[in-house]
């Protein structure tokens, strides 16, 4: 097989030294020409050309220092240039240089000293390559670069800083410094877990969340982390791993802001918000019982008057009596429930006088002590001349009764209940109770104590911590339904294995002659017979009413509505007393008993109702009674009406 000819003509025909002229002068990219010992241009390329703008004719001969700037020649930098060379065999520098049509470029140059075999130095090689392009790029990239530093540097609100592959912080910005209290010199290479407590620390959180942020690309957290100083602060973390063109990680960079603010803001919303939702359950609960306690009070009525009625008729009878007296105690049993669910809602009807704290509170400590039992001591430290009270006094009794009784069954191995009382003057700037003066009566045991969840829910209707049947969660909320109808205040302290304390903050009655609390007077005996005219829309109490009037001596006729009222006294003469239910549809009692006063002046009117939504404005001389009402109540009321008509 015959071997390839070498081709006769082209390169390799050329010689050594016109292959080489060949190649330099076809190299387009850099500007590749000699120079002599002088400095004088002997040689030039296309690159040369091309980056500078000589033609060859134009350059071959001049001196090279035309292509520096007037500043560099000035300071005789191309002579420095060559003298370097000429000495070291090398002068490598970057720098600017001149176009023909003087325009500036960036350059990189290389000089490179030529010597004759002997040694001797005969010119110059020089090589430059325009960098403009690049070192714009360069610049730019450090522009932004910098312009990054100095956001992140100015940036005060978060904490941004670098970690090693290892944990150790490697910078650290001015924000970092402010939120955590250390300077860069005092914590660039120091491990970040010194921002965590040592209980985070014990539990490896640190290290959790760098694996965390290099398993799946990111780790995001709160919780506390420490300042410099010691003090704790609520963070907002966030730790992202920072990889090589590998993909190996060689770094974290961090994010912290301080949410303290932030998370107490939310926290308050939150209280404000369940505190809203805590207040209108209240409120939908309280309007639910007070209709509810109504309609109960209305069958109430009915049951003890008829059982009272049938325990006159039946005589004493020994197999009836005490079925007779159970079933009406567990009617009264439910009146005293009702009382207590009107007192939650505030609706329950009141009677406030002024009242004298002392002298209550030591007219019930018989009956207290032998409802506490004799292994639990009471104690009453109530100072002399305390100022009377505005509130009613059966109800304050049963107050103080329902926290004592609480307070035995938190001393079930005996103890100590102490009642005390101090007078308050309570200026505008609370936002709890109007201004003025009050006496705070102070119930206070050393029994069991509640914890927080208990406390926050213990004057919650129905809720309570006794067992099924021993209690029916209404004691303290008709404490506190108490002093809130009274204008005061119910505040209830207590920790769990210390004991509990209960306020009843209540107003000091106006010294303008307020009437003292006293017992109700007796019926009067052999009262005269009356013609009452009874009005309910509830025909079960209409007509247990009537026995009952009837039974006591009295001429009653009915009416179920007030319009069917107003026809009767239109209609018949004679009737004395009016006794009316107030909440009726169309027409209430109340202004039944307006329309009455005004047409008929002479008839007394006695207006009931199951609880205390009766208005203020009832006209002059209307007595009222509460529902359920026993016989003797009702005696009272129809003769007080009879005799202020």
């Amino acid at each position: 097989m015959e071997e390839p000819k070498q081709p006769t003509n082209g390169i390799a025909s050329m010689t050594e030294e016109g292959r080489y002229r060949l190649l330099v002068d076809s190299v387009f990219d850099y500007a590749i020409y000699m120079l002599d010992a002088g400095g004088f241009v002997t040689s030039w390329n296309l690159g040369a050309q091309r980056f500078k703008g000589y033609e060859r004719d134009e350059i071959v001969g001049e001196h090279f220092s035309r292509f520096y700037i007037d500043e560099d020649r000035a300071s005789g930098l191309p002579e420095r240039a060559l003298s370097t060379a000429a000495r070291e065999g090398r002068f490598e520098a970057e720098g600017w240089r001149q176009r023909k049509d003087g325009s500036r470029f960036w350059a990189h140059v290389i000089i490179d000293a030529i010597r004759d075999p002997d040694g001797a130095l005969i010119g110059y090689a020089k090589v430059t390559r325009d960098l403009s392009e690049r070192r714009a790029a360069e610049q730019a990239l450090r522009h932004s670069q910098e312009q990054f530093r100095r956001l992140v540097e100015g940036v005060t609100d978060y904490a941004i800083f670098m970690l090693d592959a290892q944990g150790l912080v490697s910078s650290w910005n001015s924000g970092a410094q402010r939120i955590k209290g250390y300077r860069p010199d005092e914590i660039i290479g120091r491990h970040f877990s010194t921002f965590y407590r040592p209980e985070d620390r014990e539990q490896n959180q640190p290290t959790r969340a760098l694996e965390t942020a290099a398993r799946e690309g990111r780790f995001e957290s709160e919780g506390w982390r420490v300042r410099k100083d010691g003090s704790h602060f609520w963070a907002n973390v966030v730790i992202d791993p920072i990889r090589d063109d590998a993909g190996a990680i060689i770094g974290y960079a961090k994010v912290t802001r301080d949410v303290t603010e932030k998370r107490a803001t939310q926290h308050a919303l939150e209280r404000a918000r369940e505190s809203l939702f805590h207040s209108q359950k209240l409120d939908a609960i309280g309007q639910l019982t007070g209709g509810v306690a109504h309609d109960f009070n209305n069958l109430l009525m009915v049951i003890l008057s008829s059982l009272e009625l049938i325990d006159k008729r039946i005589g004493d009878d020994p197999r009836l009596s005490p079925l007779l007296d159970n079933a009406i105690k567990g009617a009264q049993r439910g009146a005293a429930l009702t009382q207590r669910m009107l007192a939650f809602a505030r609706q329950q009807d009141l009677k406030p006088v002024a009242v004298d704290v002392v002298a209550l509170v030591d007219g019930m400590s018989d009956m207290m002590q032998r409802s506490l039992g004799p292994a639990i001591g009471v104690s009453i430290e109530l100072p002399a001349g305390l100022p009377p009270i505005r509130v009613d006094p059966n109800q304050l009794e049963l107050a103080l009764l329902n926290l004592a009784v609480n307070a035995r069954d938190a001393l079930p191995h005996g103890g100590r209940l102490t009642i005390s009382a101090s007078d308050e003057t309570v200026g505008s700037g609370r936002n709890d109770l109007a201004a003025g003066r009050y006496v705070r009566l102070v119930v206070r045991d050393d029994g069991e104590g509640m914890d927080e969840a208990t406390l926050a829910r213990a004057t919650e209707p129905f809720f309570t911590t006794k067992g099924v049947g021993k209690g029916t969660g209404l004691g303290l909320s008709m404490v506190d339904g108490l002093a809130s109808q009274s204008g005061g205040r119910f505040v209830l302290a207590s920790r769990k294995g210390e004991g509990t304390t209960a306020e009843i903050w209540l107003p000091v009655a106006s010294p303008s002659g307020e009437a003292q609390a006293r017992a109700p007077a007796a019926a009067p005996a052999n009262a005269q017979a009356l013609d009452i005219l009874v009005v309910d829309d509830d025909g079960l109490v209409l007509d247990s009413t009537v026995a009952i009037l009837e039974e006591l001596g009295h001429r009653a006729r009915s009416a179920a509505s007030a319009r069917e009222a107003l026809e009767v006294l239109e209609r018949e003469a004679g009737v004395q007393v009016v006794l009316t239910d107030h909440a009726m549809p169309q027409m209430s009692g109340a202004q039944l008993a307006g329309v009455i006063r005004a047409r008929w002046p002479a008839t007394g009117v006695v207006l009931a109702s199951g609880y205390a939504e009766i208005g203020p404005d009832i006209p002059p001389g209307v007595v009222k009674i509460g529902k359920p009402f026993s016989a003797a109540d009702l005696e009272r009321a129809v003769g007080a009406a009879a005799r202020g008509a």
